[in-house]
């Protein structure tokens, strides 16, 4: 059956544009096809730094004819009716129309819609003119000769059915049968006449690789080749894999030779300056671990001398690149970290919540309360808060954003007079002798100014050192208490501030070190530190009512540190963040037209914060396969200790899946369900004790014992974290449950005995509920 080839030429199109784009043209195409009544056998795609290609196989010479009957309204319908009916047929009288009759509704229209094939070649036609102006990109252009808006400029479009050319045009580019290949060594333009004709042209004399995947393995076969024959290997780089295969339409791969001299930089550093602006591969030397002073790039051509100019070329401008590295990189080390500092108060890290100095303030408060509570050194952890946020306004960092953390790492053990790159070495005798730290200290700073981040997506890691794990937890936490306490949260999709990944960052820390933090008390230590701060820098205050007069004031006072920062804010109105506290305002919205933004209480926001923890803990334990369910009728009972959560969740779920545990769980809900309707119909909710005077039958007696004996062993194994024993002691319950609901009728005449069986059912309700919420759990 024959085929359709359709190619899309046009300027360089960005290599992280082309994938999606590819897959978008094979979609909407095949989609187009399948709508317009045309099957075929499959369809495939190509892309390339300027071309995307589809090719359609197996397709039949017109679309199939189509008979369709549709049934329209009753005979003597309303006019309304029958218009719509014949309008949506395509009929202009009921003539047009037969009159069927049905024995139980009697007569009713019918329209006979015949409709006859297209050729492929319109169909296709008109497809790929509505897919080129629909196409969506990230970013596109017009060009000045029309209104088509593209990635680039277009500038050929190749389409063929059965190797006739398929004719139609596009603002202005007209569909033909000629493509082009490389633009230096071989460009065409080539005729082609099908799918087959254009894969050979193209990657015989064009020179150019169409399928993407097949590129992607040449390049990567060809450099580990030549690192190998050298005893080397390449750095691996999925990212700029991906970028330089968008890049060559025809890849050779060449391998350079850098400098030696700038082994010396940081290794981030150089990698990051042969990624990001030279798209070169990294090469490391097995035996040293480090890198080797050589390269490997990716040229668009095969050069006569077999790539020796472009290695030079490209080995020259990589020294340039380097050579300015490595001038930050002294200037940077010529004086302490801390020194940096005042110059963050320049930076802004959010409007309502200052300045990043402010913000780094906030972060030692907190992270010093966090070692605390973590036995983590408490020290390491004061100093490498102060300083993690300083290396934002180094030179380096400036230039290579993506070094935030680390070169402030590498900073302090120079500054320590270690070897950044080896701090097992002294390097400079002299700083090593006047610092009143340990070595030991030193590197144990540097390490939480470089994990403080961490971890920054779901495959890093997180921290697992005391003092890393106090300023990534107090980072985390001050950006989100300051965000909840301005009252800006996530909506919807929107998160400009990842404060999901800041949350989920703190769940994993906690989780991954099995660390026992009340997430309240981290909550309320980060309010109190904000506060502190804000206090201390001049820019809090108190906002008290006055309500007498003739109309209600409200004055604004600078706060002091007699104000307490939690009653006050509740008691006399909201703290807030600002200057000229003596002015007078009517309302709140008035304070904040001043420019004076309230911050709220986090008895105010305490409680949303903590919920917006469970579900981010949900999103990691649905990744472990548990249920969010079960997440949720823990959190419930008001625990916010991640781990004991945990603990609870899995044990909870083994419980359920075992046969006591459903049969429980179904008499639960049966004594749930009798409870909830005798309640609303009672007017009063059932609890206390059970009087034992007035249990008449043995099952009610049986149960009612048992009850006493399961709900004790269960306390007991709750408070010494034993959740597997507390479900076990629950388990008891199955067989005098089933058999009090077999044997006992809730709903007695003597109101007392119905009232003492409704509290027996109340009894086991709060038996589970010692567990966790189970009215929460599903099924």
């Amino acid at each position: 059956m024959p085929d359709l080839l359709l190619e899309l030429f046009s300027e360089e199109i960005p290599a992280r544009m082309q994938k999606a784009a590819g897959e978008q043209l094979t979609s909407k195409l095949g989609d187009a096809l399948k709508a317009a009544g045309l099957t075929f056998e499959s369809i495939e795609g190509v892309y390339g730094p300027r071309r995307l290609a589809a090719h359609v196989v197996g397709l039949p010479e017109r679309s199939a004819d189509v008979h369709e009957e549709r049934k329209g309204p009753k005979v003597g319908a309303p006019d309304k009716a029958v218009e719509g009916f014949l309008r949506g047929a395509g009929l202009k009288s009921l003539d047009e129309a037969e009159t069927r009759s049905d024995p139980k509704k009697g007569e009713f229209y019918v329209a006979i819609v015949e409709t006859k094939g297209r050729a492929t070649s319109e169909i296709a036609a008109d497809a790929v003119s509505e897919i080129v102006r629909s196409f969506a990109w990230p970013k596109s252009m017009r060009s000045g000769m029309g209104d088509l808006r593209w990635v680039r400029p277009l500038q050929r479009i190749a389409c063929l059915f059965d190797g006739t050319v398929v004719p139609f045009d596009i603002d202005g580019v007209k569909s033909g049968n000629e493509t082009e290949g490389h633009r230096v060594m071989g460009r065409g333009p080539f005729t082609v006449s099908g799918w087959d004709d254009y894969k050979s042209q193209l990657e015989g004399e064009g020179h150019v690789r169409l399928d993407a995947a097949d590129r992607r393995a040449l390049i990567k076969r060809d450099a580990e080749k030549l690192c190998a024959d050298v005893g080397l290997e390449m750095v691996e780089d999925e990212g700029l894999l991906t970028e330089v295969t968008g890049l060559a339409e025809w890849p050779v791969v060449i391998m350079g030779d850098m400098d030696p001299d700038f082994l010396t930089l940081p290794p981030e550093v150089i990698r990051l300056s042969m990624r990001t602006h030279q798209k070169y591969f990294a090469v490391r030397d097995p035996k040293s671990g480090g890198l080797a002073p050589r390269f490997i790039t990716v040229a668009n051509i095969e050069a006569t001398d077999g790539g020796v100019t472009i290695a030079a070329g490209n080995a020259k401008v990589l020294s340039a690149r380097l050579s300015d590295a490595r001038f930050f990189w002294d200037n940077d080390r010529s004086r302490p970290l801390g020194s940096f500092i005042p110059k963050l108060a320049n930076v802004e890290f959010k409007k309502e919540l200052g300045s990043m100095a402010d913000k780094t303030e906030r972060i030692a408060l907190l992270a010093v309360q966090i070692a605390k509570r973590g036995g983590f050194d408490v020290d390491q952890s004061g100093v490498g808060a102060k300083l993690c946020k300083a290396d934002l306004v180094s030179e380096m960092v400036y230039e290579f954003p993506e070094l935030q953390g680390a070169m402030g790492r590498y900073y302090v053990l120079a500054e320590a007079g270690l070897d950044p790159l080896d701090p097992s070495s002294v390097v400079d005798e002299d700083k090593a002798k006047t610092r009143s730290y340990s070595a030991d200290a030193a590197v144990g700073v540097a390490n939480a100014i470089r994990d403080h981040y961490k971890p920054q997506g779901p495959s890093d890691s997180v921290p697992d050192a005391g003092p890393s794990i106090a300023v990534a937890l107090a980072d985390k936490l001050d950006t989100l208490t300051g965000f909840w306490a301005i009252n800006e949260k996530p909506t919807g999709s929107k998160d400009p501030f990842a404060l999901r990944r800041a949350a989920l960052g703190v769940v994993r820390i906690i989780l991954e070190n099995k660390l026992r933090f009340s997430l309240g008390d981290l909550i309320a230590d980060a309010a109190e530190a904000g506060f502190a701060q804000l206090l201390s820098s001049g820019r809090a205050g108190v906002a008290e009512w006055d309500s007498g007069g003739a109309s209600p004031s409200m004055t604004l006072r600078s706060a002091t540190a007699e104000d307490d920062a939690l009653d006050t804010m509740m008691i006399n109105g909201a703290w807030v963040v600002g200057r000229g506290f003596e002015q007078e305002f009517v309302d709140e919205d008035a304070i904040e037209s001043e420019g004076v933004p309230f911050i709220r209480p986090v008895s105010v926001y305490g409680r949303d914060l903590l919920a917006f923890f469970a579900d981010r803990l949900k999103q990691v334990l649905r990744d472990r396969g548990e249920r969010h369910d079960l997440i949720d009728a823990v959190f419930a009972l008001g625990e916010d200790d991640l781990m004991l959560v945990v603990s609870r969740v899995e044990a909870l779920g083994a419980f359920l899946d075992s046969e006591d545990g459903a049969n429980l769980m179904a008499g639960y809900k049966r004594a749930a369900n009798i409870l909830k309707a005798e309640e609303k119909k009672d007017g009063v909710t059932y609890s206390g004790a059970v009087d034992a005077a007035l249990l008449e039958e043995t099952a009610e007696r049986d149960l009612h014992t048992a009850i006493g004996k399961a709900a004790d062993a269960a306390t007991r194994a709750l408070s010494e974290e034993k959740f597997e024993d507390a479900m076990a002691a629950l388990a008891g319950l199955r067989a005098p449950v089933d058999a009090f609901f077999e044997q006992v009728t809730v709903n007695a005449d003597d109101v007392d005995v119905r009232r003492n069986r409704l509290l027996i059912l109340a009894a086991i309700r709060d038996a589970l509920h010692r567990v966790a919420d189970v009215s929460k759990i599903e099924g």
